[in-house]
C-alpha cells in the first residue's frame, strides 16, 4: 500500500471514530508502528490530525490546504453520490456555477449530457473535465492559478463573476460550522466564492459529512444564505435537526 493510500485511510479512519491507536493501525494495515508513527507525524505537519499518546485524535478545525489529488482520495464514494444528487438539480438551459474541488468535479462528470448548458468556473480541473462536452459553453475565470487547488483567484475572477448572473451556485467547501457558516483555509478563495454567492440566484452546499462541525481561517458566506444542502446519510442526528431547525433544506444521499 503507497504512503498517500494509507494516510488517506487513516484520516478516514479519524473522521469515523475520533481517535487511532499506533497499534491497531499497524495491524490493520500490515505495517510496522514506525511506518505508522510516521504517517500520524506526516499527518500532523500538514493539520489534519494531531498526535496523542499510542496514536492520534482528529482535529476540529480545517487549518491546512490539501492538494486535490488528497482530497479526491477521501470519500470518494460519498462524493460520487453527492456529485449525481447535484446533477439532477441541474436543467437543461441552466447556467451555472461550479467552484473548484472535488466534490464538484463529480458534478461536472455527470452533466455532460445536459443541453444549451452555461457552466462558469474557476477550477482548472472542472474546465478540462467538461472540455468538448458539445452542448455546454464553458466560461472559464481569469486570475493566479493556486497550484493545491487548481483553482483561479484575485481580482481579475472578481471581475469577471461582476459582469455576470446565474442560476444555480454549486459551492464545496472545506469546512462548515452552523454558527460561523463555510469556510476555506485560503483567504483569495473565500472572496472569490463570496463574489460567485452574490451573482447566483440558488445556493446549493455540496458536502461530504466529515465537513461539518469544523471552522477553517477564512468564512464565506453564512449558512443561512444557502438554499440547499446536500451531504451523505453519516451526517450525525444532531447536526440534521439542526440545520432543519434552521428551515435548511437538507438533502442526505
Amino acid at each position: 500500500m503507497l504512503n498517500l493510500e494509507r494516510r488517506t485511510k487513516i484520516l478516514e479512519l479519524l473522521e469515523k471514530h475520533g481517535q487511532v491507536a499506533v497499534v491497531d493501525l499497524s495491524r490493520r494495515f500490515k505495517t510496522s508502528e514506525v511506518t505508522i508513527r510516521n504517517d500520524l507525524k506526516d499527518l500532523q505537519a500538514r493539520g489534519l490530525a494531531r498526535r496523542a499518546h499510542g496514536g492520534a485524535v482528529k482535529v476540529a478545525t480545517v487549518s491546512m490546504d490539501p492538494s486535490l489529488k488528497l482530497k479526491a482520495e477521501l470519500h470518494a464514494d460519498e462524493k460520487r453520490r453527492i456529485g449525481a444528487a447535484a446533477a439532477s438539480l441541474i436543467n437543461d438551459g441552466d447556467s451555472i456555477i461550479l467552484d473548484s474541488g472535488t466534490t464538484t468535479e463529480q458534478i461536472a462528470r455527470q452533466i455532460k449530457n445536459k443541453k444549451d448548458l452555461k457552466v462558469i468556473t474557476n477550477g482548472l480541473n472542472i474546465a478540462m473535465e467538461l472540455f468538448g462536452a458539445k452542448d455546454i459553453q464553458l466560461i472559464f475565470l481569469g486570475g493566479v492559478i493556486r497550484q493545491n487547488s487548481l483553482s483561479a483567484v484575485g481580482h481579475f475572477a472578481e471581475d469577471i463573476l461582476a459582469q455576470l448572473s446565474a442560476d444555480k451556485l454549486f459551492l464545496a467547501v472545506d469546512a462548515c460550522d452552523v454558527e460561523f457558516g463555510l469556510s476555506t483555509p485560503n483567504v483569495e478563495e473565500s472572496q472569490v466564492n463570496q463574489a460567485m454567492a452574490r451573482i447566483a440566484k440558488e445556493r446549493i452546499l455540496v458536502a461530504d459529512s466529515s465537513k461539518f462541525g469544523k471552522r477553517s481561517l477564512s468564512r464565506i458566506i453564512p449558512l443561512s444564505d444557502i438554499d440547499v444542502i446536500i451531504t451523505d446519510r453519516n451526517l450525525p442526528t444532531v447536526t440534521q435537526n439542526e440545520l432543519r431547525s434552521r428551515e435548511l433544506k437538507l438533502m442526505l444521499v
